[in-house]
């Protein structure tokens, strides 16, 4: 029964990365959680050995490394997905960065998520942002800048809390270790 729990899965990632999500770089070993739902206007990569929760959505253009994780129910969503500037023109109505005549704010703003990146359940990350490698972000963060590497952030908006190793021996036992891979 496992045997067939592990082809099941194996033959949807195969799926999802080959034929629903074809026109995405996505690495080796990935797996998506159900519901998940990808799209950038440009450019979509994800590295190898990415886990991505159920419910989650990334709907920007985005770069993520290597050995991410995200929790389920994390978005990384624009911040200018409707030209909310056009005057006399409801929201709801006004252009959207969907369109492909779209020529306002965002539309070349790229998210980046570096390797050995973990992002919690129920976070938000604002395209645009650089997370930098080895960053944690604590669940229902709201990620609106930059994110230190091998740092620990929470809350809305997200904030250092504390670095990730107690010390820099550890850190770089670590980094050292992971370049050995």
């Amino acid at each position: 029964m496992k045997f067939i729990a592990r082809l099941l899965k194996w033959l949807r990632n195969q799926y999802l990365v080959r034929i629903r999500w074809r026109r995405y770089d996505i690495g080796e070993g990935f797996h998506a959680g159900l519901r998940v739902r990808l799209w950038a206007r440009k450019t979509l990569v994800i590295g190898k050995y990415c886990y991505i929760g159920r419910d989650s959505m990334i709907e920007t253009d985005c770069l993520v490394g290597d050995y991410v994780i995200f929790g389920n129910k994390v978005g990384v969503v624009g911040r200018y997905d409707h030209r909310f500037t056009e005057i006399g023109t409801p929201v709801r109505q006004a252009s959207c960065i969907r369109d492909k005549d779209y020529d306002w704010k965002g539309k070349d703003l790229v998210t980046y998520i570096g390797d050995d990146v973990w992002i919690g359940y129920g976070s938000t990350v604002l395209q645009g942002v650089k997370i930098h490698n080895g960053a944690i972000i604590a669940a229902g963060s709201v990620v609106t800048k930059d994110v230190e590497a091998y740092s620990i952030y929470a809350g809305n908006p997200a904030r250092k809390i504390k670095d990730r190793f107690d010390s820099k021996e550890d850190l770089m036992l670590h980094q050292q270790k992971l370049a050995a891979r």
